[in-house]
């Protein structure tokens, strides 16, 4: 039985992947960046919802004892509403929140994976980059030699 040899890879093909492999590392880069900046834009706004919510919430308690106090001191029909209508915008407002919250962890995930893949994709192009200055030196010319 006759083994197939495998061609050998001619200098140019060799020279054109090399070529588009550090295209694409470029491309991915420079896509990576732009997509970390997306995702911290994005987390930044959900984190000032979050924290506008938060706030609205914290200040919705504070109304709910004070309409609480009010209705057991006073048990007006016009107490008892206020209380149901502070209780409803409270149950919608936690519920805004814990919505939030979910973005919030979601986003959390996709940007530390973003982060570290930008990080690796900048740590392979300064190589590369390196390594390129070192190959691409010009060779030093000979001296010559002082006859005496």
């Amino acid at each position: 039985m006759a083994i197939k040899k495998k061609p050998v890879v001619k200098n140019a093909a060799l020279v054109k992947v090399i070529d588009t492999s550090l295209a694409n590392l470029g491309t991915a880069t420079t896509n990576g960046a732009k997509a970390l900046a997306l995702a911290t834009k994005k987390s930044k706004q959900s984190s000032a919802e979050g924290k506008r919510l938060n706030k609205k919430r914290v200040t919705l308690i504070k109304r709910q004892l004070t309409a609480k106090a009010k209705a057991n001191k006073d048990p007006v029909a016009a107490n008892k509403n206020a209380l149901k209508a502070v209780d409803k915008e409270l149950a919608a407002i936690r519920k805004a929140v814990a919505k939030n919250k979910v973005v919030n962890s979601a986003n959390f995930a996709e940007l530390s994976g973003l982060r570290v893949s930008c990080r690796r994709l900048t740590a392979y192009g300064k190589a590369l980059a390196a390594a390129d200055r070192v190959l691409n030196k010009p060779k030093k010319k000979a001296r010559r030699r002082k006859t005496s």
